[in-house]
């Protein structure tokens, strides 16, 4: 009975070392879950960089330039949205595209990123014909699968800021399209939009391990027709 205190310290001091082991156990586990989804981001940007562009002479010729959806205010193109119109409009000035296709959330009257962009590039002297609208790319999946299954398009320069080219022209290769990047140089990108790509990063891996298809297809609409038929 002597023995009762020192016992009883003695199996709680294992326990506690034994708390300790797994919390330490978790913490371990938790950092290098971390590390791993930091990583995906960056790897994804190592295996595109060969696709990535800054100069319009550099990039090759393709069938069409994506242009990836973003906000809109009042109906106009935020700058970072104009900066992309802006660069399609000089990828087809410059004989590198014959088409250009605009792309994104067009899921409510009140919510709508592509018109703007049709009227800026109307604006700038594109020809009807040649800019098609897609108003179901919800996310960049979606854009880069539809422009492939709807669209017909097997060659794209995607075009949109650093912070997410990567991630655009990964897609793009990995779902068939001999795919390259254009950047658009644009102001108002902040960190916060390189570090939204680490969970968007992640989400794209687990869209293609899937082979997710887009709430909405539909009829084929070839690049090869006119593109104003796409507008309404």
């Amino acid at each position: 009975m002597q023995n009762a205190p020192a016992l009883g310290a003695f199996w709680y001091s294992c326990a506690m070392t034994e708390w300790r082991v797994h919390i330490q156990l978790c913490l371990v586990a938790v950092l290098a879950g971390a590390v791993c989804i930091l990583l995906v981001p960056i790897t994804i940007r190592m295996t595109t960089t060969r696709y990535l562009y800054v100069s319009i002479d550099d990039v090759p010729k393709t069938d069409a330039a994506v242009v990836l959806g973003a906000a809109v205010r009042r109906g106009q193109p935020t700058p970072v949205l104009e900066e992309r119109a802006y660069t399609a409009a000089e990828l087809y000035r410059n004989g590198k595209v014959s088409k250009i296709l605009v792309t994104g959330d067009n899921s409510a009257l009140t919510h709508d990123e592509v018109t703007p962009v049709r009227k800026y590039l109307l604006e700038a002297g594109i020809p009807a014909e040649d800019i098609f609208l897609d108003h179901a790319g919800f996310d960049t999946y979606s854009s880069m699968y539809r422009a492939r299954e709807i669209f017909g398009a097997h060659s794209v320069t995607v075009v949109t800021q650093d912070f997410h080219l990567p991630r655009a022209v990964y897609l793009a290769r990995h779902l068939g399209l001999t795919a390259y990047g254009m950047t658009a140089q644009s102001s108002g990108v902040s960190l916060r939009n390189y570090l939204r790509e680490v969970p968007a990063s992640v989400k794209a891996l687990l869209n293609l391990a899937t082979n997710r298809e887009p709430k909405y297809l539909g009829e084929k609409i070839p690049l090869t027709g006119d593109g104003s038929t796409t507008w309404y």
